[in-house]
């Protein structure tokens, strides 16, 4: 299985950076994991609705560049489906049995994704109604893919 993780920036904080690290390593043993950055695009601190849709459109095209045509795409959106960790974990597994070994999380910048993005998805699941920096949220998606492997291997978990 192979896991990417495509996001929009760099982390920047010394403590999300290290709690990356801490779940990459865990999850060694259960899949390649390899996270994607790719840059996110310069823009003043107000924009106008054209401005913030040329913004996701630049940053979409950068991820569109990092997934191959047989890959697995799961876009996190706030208006995704919602799911618990078990059905998370599922979805994984159905993924593996069906032969889909490539799978792609993307998160988009602080401006969400672009509707290209969205449309090549093959899912949208949203972790909840709050809307979450998206450094933090691939931390966030870390743990819940750790999490989702202890629960695919009946290995015990914190619930």
């Amino acid at each position: 299985m192979r896991i990417q993780i495509i996001c929009v920036g760099k982390l920047k904080e010394k403590y999300l950076v290290q709690g990356n690290a801490e779940y990459l390593k865990r999850l060694g043993s259960y899949a390649k994991v390899i996270i994607e950055e790719v840059p996110d695009e310069k823009a003043p601190e107000v924009l106008s609705e054209a401005e913030m849709v040329q913004v996701k459109e630049r940053e979409g095209e950068r991820i569109l560049g990092k997934i191959s045509a047989d890959t697995h795409v799961v876009a996190l959106a706030i208006d995704g489906k919602e799911k618990s960790s078990e059905q998370f974990a599922a979805g994984i597994d159905g993924l593996m049995t069906y032969g889909k070994s490539k799978i792609a999380f993307v998160i988009g910048g602080s401006l969400g994704l672009s509707d290209v993005v969205l449309t090549r998805a093959d899912e949208k699941i949203s972790f909840g109604r709050m809307t979450l920096p998206h450094q933090l949220m691939r931390l966030v998606l870390l743990e819940q893919v750790y999490r989702a492997f202890r629960i695919m291997r009946g290995e015990p978990y914190h619930k």
